[in-house]
């Protein structure tokens, strides 16, 4: 498969992921993690999925497009290991959903940072909330969620707690 090919796929999964999700979420009091921002296309897809909801990012150093980069209140930049822990005291209250998109290709910083997440995340949580993820987590507790129709296994990953 080609790189371009692969790029549209996990877009693709991304994107019905999200929607699955907010579908989900519904009415569940909550804001919204975004754990990568990137170029902020999925910032972007969620503010339009979820209007009216805090959406809280997590990003070590930003570099999205101008129009895609949350206001200084929403934006949390820096390091994840420094920036997660204690962060409920800025957000304010549990996340209803988290997306996670930090994979770099290299398996070992990718391990690392997911076993981190898997740690530190449902703290941040609602009780029934959802997690999407580019990587897999262990959450005990949590139920792997079947993908949207046309995602392959492997692809993203679909946690839910309490639903």
């Amino acid at each position: 498969m080609s790189r371009l090919d692969s790029f549209i796929r996990r877009i693709t999964a991304q994107r019905d992921c999200l929607d699955r999700a907010f579908a989900l979420i519904g009415d569940l009091p909550g804001t919204i993690l975004e754990l990568g921002l990137g170029n902020g296309r999925t910032y972007n897809h969620i503010r339009e999925g979820c209007p009216g909801r805090e959406v809280f990012v997590f990003e070590r150093k930003v570099s999205a497009h101008p129009v895609d980069i949350p206001d200084t209140e929403h934006l949390i930049e820096g390091d994840l290991f420094e920036t997660l822990p204690g962060a409920l005291s800025r957000i304010g209250q549990s996340a209803a959903l988290a997306h996670i998109d930090i994979g770099s290709g290299r398996p070992e910083r990718d391990a690392r940072i997911a076993a981190f997440i898997s740690a530190e995340l449902p703290a941040l949580m609602a009780e029934a909330a959802v997690i999407l993820s580019d990587q897999e987590l262990d959450l005990p507790g949590w139920t792997v969620r079947d993908l949207p129709e046309g995602v392959a296994p492997g692809r993203y990953f679909f946690y839910s707690r309490g639903l």
